[in-house]
């Protein structure tokens, strides 16, 4: 049985609405990054395979922040019904996407640092660590509510606790 990492989101919010609010704001980064993706022309390339042309490289970024969409709304629908078995998708997704991030900003920040970019190097380190910290944080809440969610499945029928809206 998983325990809690977090008894609230934010020291004043329920992990229920801290969980809903990450599943809004994984869904609306994804559209911005969508739209970013087919309006600017920045040139996308993987760190292992570099090989591969840039346009099919944002074809998969598309698709991988599409099904980001669509587990956000798994998500949000599970901590509505309360069901943590639509949860798992997003748990395990968010921890995947926090160390591909960490991974990414690092390589990224160092890659400036070769080249000689030393303040777009440190600015990049900066600014990426940060937001590998919130979205650790979110991962942290949502999987705080997962773990709620499975005891209070686990518990029974009748050892339930009233909810109270």
């Amino acid at each position: 049985m998983p325990k809690p990492l977090l008894n609230s989101c934010c020291l004043c919010q329920s992990t229920r609405n801290g969980s809903v609010i990450s599943g809004v704001l994984a869904i609306i980064l994804s559209i911005i990054t969508i739209i970013v993706i087919f309006t600017t022309r920045v040139h996308f390339k993987t760190i292992v395979f570099d090989f591969i042309p840039n346009d099919i490289v944002k074809i998969i970024l598309v698709i991988n922040l599409c099904m980001t969409i669509l587990i956000s709304l798994l998500m949000i629908a599970g901590v509505l019904k309360r069901n943590h078995y639509l949860m798992v998708p997003w748990v395990v997704l968010g921890i995947m996407i926090a160390i591909g991030l960490l991974i990414s900003v690092i390589y990224t920040g160092v890659v400036f640092f070769i080249d000689g970019y030393v303040l777009t190097g440190v600015l990049w380190l900066i600014f990426g660590l940060l937001c590998c910290a919130i979205l650790t944080y979110c991962w942290c809440v949502v999987y705080s509510e997962y773990a709620n969610l499975s005891e209070e499945n686990e518990r029974g029928r009748y050892n339930k606790q009233p909810y109270r809206r």
